[in-house]
């Protein structure tokens, strides 16, 4: 049994710490992406090396996420939840050390080990430790940190970096992981399924994460490779076939690492499902909108980051309302509503033209704040708390997972939207200014993609240059607008599948 937290200031402490440790896994999700031209001139790397010391820290999170909410529900959340942030900050000083790029992708990778156990123990040690309204309240504090760390990280990475250079990344990662221990330790009580056996399953932990690492990889690296290479093609062979495998394992094993009976029950399905097209719609609106930003109107990248910010004041301003609202209607009202307003701003953000004005663009995007604020609390407190108690930590696994496949399908499935229709629109075009398949390739991919459109253009004259300018830009626009309005459709059925799902009044 879990001890309860003997007072006030102590369970303010405790989710103070709980939620500085999540801070630290957001913010480092967020922050290298501004760091890497700098990165590239200092390890004499290319950036699409360096990309993969972003996208290693993913793989590895959204791999082990899973199994870690199990360790937690076994060995101790609060145990892991250390253990998590020793390995976060020690893999970090590897990082900041490292005299090339493969030693910073391998230091990246294994950070990843230390999310995945920092992140389910801190939303598996919220119902621990709070109950009734002051639960919902810790629940909206987490999503607000989870939230600011991905809006803030950008920002935060681009003054480091210019102000201490790149290492700083992760060398202020150690006094905060140090300090947030010490709170952590001095707060929190420990929390674990008393009853759980300490047999770990290794079949379903190794199937699984093979499954989700397979599915992460070919999603990050299917936009550039296309979706035909024989890589991509096999990944994603592979995480169906694992999954497969995983639930015949899992069907069958006498201590699972999740127990499938947790997904008959319904608000527990719905709140996933809403999860993963929330992180879905966020994460390729967010992705394509900053590189429309970029390469259309003629942002630099932390100007881009701050355009954005309406979508988090929107969030910040509309989490504890979602939060109030469940208190008293329930979770499955702010749901439905959040993805209705969701919805709602993604659609008019679907009529996007390359001389929109950026005022609408803004109030676009703090109507998607808002329904995402609604959204934010029921879901997160609905996946946990709808467990029993001694499941917290697998069901807080599996909750992040989804917000981490959710993130990847967003931004492999609109930008795959993005580049079909951008493509289609501007062939016609770029073919009467003079350019070839190979060039017309080239400047639709530097505009979908993160490489240099001026340099895909920079052969040709200065005419045929800006004619392809034009209209490169006019059917990027467009691709875009539907991939957003494909994202509204996406979030409408789920409120369907929520509705039809999720029983009515709990």
């Amino acid at each position: 049994m879990t001890e309860a937290a003997t007072t006030t200031r102590q369970r303010r402490l405790s989710l103070a710490a709980i939620c500085a440790a999540a801070g630290l896994v957001w913010l480092a999700f967020a922050d290298l992406g501004v760091a890497i031209p700098a990165m590239a001139g200092d390890l004499h790397a290319d950036l699409s090396a360096l990309q993969w010391a972003n996208n290693a820290f993913s793989l590895v999170t959204g791999a082990l996420v899973i199994a870690a909410g199990k360790f937690g529900d076994i060995f101790g959340r609060r145990r892991m939840l250390g253990l998590g942030i020793v390995l976060f900050a020690g893999f970090s000083v590897l990082c900041a050390l490292a005299p090339n790029v493969s030693t910073l992708i391998a230091g990246r990778a294994l950070m990843g080990v230390g999310a995945a156990l920092i992140l389910p123990a801190t939303l598996a040690l919220i119902p621990s430790e709070f109950t009734g309204p002051a639960e919902l309240t810790a629940f909206g504090i987490w999503q607000a940190v989870a939230w600011g760390g991905q809006a803030v990280g950008p920002a935060i990475g681009g003054v480091l970096t210019d102000g201490l250079g790149w290492r700083w990344l992760f060398w202020i990662n150690l006094p905060l992981a140090a300090i947030t221990l010490v709170a952590l330790r001095a707060s929190t009580p420990e929390s674990r399924d008393e009853q759980a056996s300490r047999r770990i399953d290794w079949p379903g932990l190794v199937t699984i994460g093979l499954a989700i690492f397979a599915l992460l990889f070919a999603l990050t690296d299917g936009p550039a490779a296309g979706w035909g290479d024989p890589l991509i093609v096999g990944l994603l062979a592979a995480a169906v076939l694992l999954a497969i495998a995983w639930y015949a394992v899992e069907k069958h094993a006498e201590e699972p690492l999740v127990k499938l009976a947790m997904f008959k029950l319904r608000s527990y399905d719905a709140a996933l499902t809403a999860n993963l097209v929330m992180n879905l719609a966020f994460a390729g609106l967010s992705y394509l909108l900053v590189l429309w930003l970029q390469n259309v109107r003629g942002y630099d990248a932390v100007e881009a980051g701050l355009l954005m910010l309406p979508s988090t004041l929107g969030i910040f301003v509309f989490i504890p309302r979602g939060a109030r609202l469940e208190s008293r209607r329930g979770g499955r009202m702010p749901v439905l509503l959040g993805l209705a307003v969701l919805a709602a701003g993604l659609a008019v953000l679907g009529f996007l033209h390359p001389d929109a004005s950026l005022w609408v663009m803004a109030a676009s995007l703090l109507i998607v704040g808002v329904g995402l604020g609604l959204l934010s609390t029921p879901i997160s407190n609905t996946a946990v708390g709808a467990v029993p108690a001694d499941l917290a930590g697998a069901a807080a696994g599996v909750f992040k997972m989804s917000s981490m496949v959710g993130g990847a399908l967003g931004i492999a499935v609109l930008s795959a939207v993005t580049r079909g229709l951008a493509a289609g629109e501007s062939t016609g075009a770029m073919r009467d200014a003079g350019l070839n398949q190979s060039q017309i390739d080239a400047a639709t991919n530097a505009l979908v993609g993160s490489s240099s459109f001026e340099a895909a253009i920079a052969s040709l004259p200065p005419d045929v240059g800006r004619a392809v300018t034009t209209a490169a830009a006019n059917a990027f626009t467009g691709g875009i607008a539907g991939a957003l309005l494909v994202s509204a459709a996406i979030a409408v059925v789920a409120m369907a599948i929520v509705r039809f799902v999720w029983p009515g009044q709990q």
